[in-house]
């Protein structure tokens, strides 16, 4: 209880010290800011070229010479395109898994079960 006296005495002499400020209000034909924070504006020197003009420089090599092979290069070519090749061999091989097939050869034993269909010669 005596808190509550304490917060309402409190807020009672902040009242009486700080002046009410009222909220300016806009005409209905304004639309609102999306947005409370303050736009950021670029610095004086924004204005500024931001043009490298072209030096001729490629990835640190001076124009007219070789760039010299690092250690690691031939390791990552060898890798990437031996894996690109070995999951084109894999992906040729792969079963056929599909639903289409698997339907296909569910009717085909149904079929010859029935003695609808003939079943296939062996050719031994």
């Amino acid at each position: 209880m005596t808190l509550l006296r304490s917060t309402q005495t409190g807020l009672r002499a902040l009242a009486k010290s700080q002046p009410i400020r009222s909220i300016p209000t806009t005409s209905s034909s304004t639309s609102r800011a999306l947005s409370t924070t303050s736009r950021l504006a670029a610095a004086d020197h924004a204005h500024e070229d931001h043009y490298d003009p072209p030096s001729g420089w490629l990835f640190g090599v001076k124009p007219g010479e070789k760039a010299e092979k690092e250690g690691w290069e031939g390791i990552w070519v060898y890798g990437f395109f031996g894996s690109l090749g070995l999951a084109a061999v894999a992906y040729a091989f792969k079963p056929d898994t599909s639903i289409q097939t698997w339907a296909l050869e569910e009717a085909r034993r149904r079929l010859e079960v029935e003695g609808i269909l003939k079943e296939p010669e062996s050719k031994s």
